[in-house]
């Protein structure tokens, strides 16, 4: 096949991919930076454009591997977090009542400072993806994009699309407490019955249950009760960057969803994020970077070109 063929470079290009994904998973640590900054651990792995990746609730950046790993082809410098009290990364002390969320946003958003990661793309999973948001809010300038996976601006709105912060307060607490009360077996049999329909994969599940145990439970029940009572839709306006939001629907088409009304949720959620991108995956449940992972390296793959380049 002569070098002018239009198949030649697809076909290199995914040579190029392969390669990277198989050094990058073969090599295991040693191609990757890894250390702690303000109780998070930060695992820097390639060269090039710096692009923040964190995790979702009780995950650790392991969430992210094979993303970056096939991202290395398009020299992207992944950052991977796992927040503290996440999958056996050490919690904080104590931080005021409801103001872990915004802790994290502002640990973040030092390290994009201390590091002088210039414009980086800011890319979160579920809580991550919230916390993504939230930086976004907080410090429009600092950020080239924002993508967000399978995550919505205001989570106590998803079965009742009334609902408010304040409304949303008296089952965040009790939901709160339950889980801080619950004896180990209950709280155990909580975090099984949690990760169920998150992944297609059953051996991803036991790692979603093994990363839950090994979370702080403080800190779980704490992150959930700010999810349900933090309120991001009125603030998205603040956002002066490009979005992509991917999101998911399989999994809850047992319960009666359909793509049309998972789709209309998230704009309803994020109408009011100027210009922002939708696309919803036919076939991946929460965890779309393990079930679906061509289909979410593709979405980021096309996202990233107009950034800046």
């Amino acid at each position: 096949m002569s070098s002018s063929s239009p198949f030649c470079k697809p076909v290199s290009r995914w040579i190029a991919i392969a390669v990277a994904i198989m050094a990058a998973i073969g090599s295991g640590q040693s191609k990757a930076d890894t250390h702690g900054f303000r109780d998070i651990r930060v695992e820097v792995v390639g060269e090039g454009r710096p692009v923040l990746m964190i995790p979702g609730l009780n995950s650790a950046g392991e969430t992210w591997t094979e993303t970056c790993a096939a991202l290395q082809a398009d020299h992207v410098q992944c950052h991977i977090v796992t927040l503290p009290g996440f999958a056996g990364q050490p919690a904080i002390g104590q931080v005021a009542e409801g103001d872990w969320l915004d802790a994290m946003r502002d640990r973040l958003l030092d390290y994009v400072e201390v590091r002088k990661l210039e414009r980086p793309v800011v890319m979160g999973h579920s809580l991550g993806g919230f916390v993504a948001l939230q930086m976004a809010v907080e410090r429009p300038a600092a950020f080239d994009r924002v993508i967000v996976v399978d995550a919505l601006a205001f989570l106590g709105a998803v079965q009742n699309p009334a609902a408010t912060a304040e409304s949303s307060r008296p089952m965040a607490e009790a939901m709160r407490t339950r889980m801080r009360e619950q004896d180990e077996a209950a709280y155990r049999a909580g975090i099984v019955n949690a990760v169920q329909g998150m992944t297609r994969d059953p051996r991803r599940v036991d790692t979603l249950v093994a990363w839950g145990e090994a979370s702080d439970r403080a800190t779980t029940a704490q992150a959930m009760y700010e999810m349900l009572t933090l309120d991001l839709r009125g603030r998205l306006g603040e956002v002066r960057v490009p979005t992509l939001v991917l999101g998911s629907w399989a999994a809850y088409a047992r319960f009666g969803a359909t793509r049309d009304s998972v789709e209309q949720t998230f704009k309803t959620q994020y109408a009011e994020l100027d210009g922002a991108r939708i696309e919803l995956s036919d076939d991946g449940y929460h965890f779309l970077m393990w079930d679906d992972p061509q289909w979410l390296q593709a979405q980021v793959r096309d996202f990233l070109p107009a950034a800046g380049r």
